[in-house]
């Protein structure tokens, strides 16, 4: 195993320390370390206040925990941390003897050998999550709320302002309405769900993402010719390698505003391109890091 960095010991320990009360965080509970960290702070509606980077702190740490990437140990994982199969509430002895039930592990070898390679996971996760927003090229805008009316003033370089923020909205809206339609697509495909059912949700992630791409191929183009289209559109989540001709030809038929339908039209008899697509979803595997036992 890798040696850890200083950073990672000082996560590690955070995480051991929240543990005690588990989810959700509090800021009793909650160590600057963790709070500090760049996607914490990404995420915080207000980066300066304390509690709303607890918030953060609390949001990241259960969609981590729920994509846990060991399918085996991703029970106890989310047990140990107070979530499902955990009820609200529980102390940690408590909720250490249903994590190492359902790891298959005698409690005492579970504490001894397997809870701190689950917390160290959960670590090395959350630095990760960190280290993509440090090198992300743009970070989504945060909203406040506005009381009046704050109109455009009849200038160009008001309206200049306004139009880069305008296409900027317009990014970020596609970016995450394809981020939506991708998560539901992978919880569709977790549930199992009937073959017709993903077929038509995997349409569905296709055109958003490909309206994202076409977004971006317009907000760079004009405003941002050092992005790369490709990163950007990469923030909407995962999706299955594709040929530099398919993605084109999935970005010009979403241009243009197209609907959904329009969208489909346009495509109509594209089969190839449609089984790459969706075929890419049901045949991806995620490899668990941990191997032959290195928890046991």
């Amino acid at each position: 195993m890798p040696k850890k960095s200083p950073v990672e010991d000082e996560v590690i320990a955070a995480l051991g320390r929240l543990l005690r009360r588990g989810l959700p965080v509090t800021p009793a509970s909650a160590d600057t370390v963790l709070l500090d960290l760049r996607g914490i702070v990404a995420r915080a509606v207000d980066p300066a206040d304390e509690a709303s980077r607890t918030a953060a702190l609390d949001g990241t740490l259960r969609g981590l925990l729920a994509r846990f990437p060991d399918t085996r140990y991703a029970p106890a994982a989310r047990a140990l941390f107070g979530l499902p199969p955990a009820a609200p509430g529980q102390n940690l002895t408590v909720r250490r003897d249903l994590a190492a039930e359902q790891a298959g592990h005698e409690v005492h070898h579970f504490r001894k050998r397997v809870e701190p390679r689950l917390i160290e996971k959960v670590a090395w996760e959350l630095l990760a999550d960190a280290d993509r927003f440090t090198r992300s090229p743009l970070i989504a805008p945060r909203l406040a709320p506005v009381a009046e009316r704050q109109p455009v003033q009849a200038d160009p370089f008001a309206w200049e302002v306004a139009e880069h923020e305008e296409h900027l909205s317009r990014l970020w809206s596609a970016i995450y309405a394809a981020r939506a339609e991708l998560l539901a697509l992978e919880r569709l495909i977790s549930l199992d769900a009937d073959r017709i059912d993903i077929g038509h949700q995997a349409v569905t992630a296709a055109w958003r993402w490909a309206v994202a791409r076409a977004e971006a191929i317009g907000y760079t183009t004009a405003f941002a010719p050092d992005l790369a289209v490709r990163e950007l559109v990469a923030l909407a989540g995962w999706t299955p390698d594709l040929t530099d001709p398919q993605v084109s030809r999935l970005t010009e038929a979403a241009g243009g505003g197209a609907s959904r339908e329009q969208f489909v039209h346009a495509l109509h008899g594209e089969t190839g391109l449609g089984n790459a697509w969706t075929e890419g979803f049901l045949t991806r595997t995620t490899p668990s890091p941990e191997k032959n036992g290195q928890y046991s």
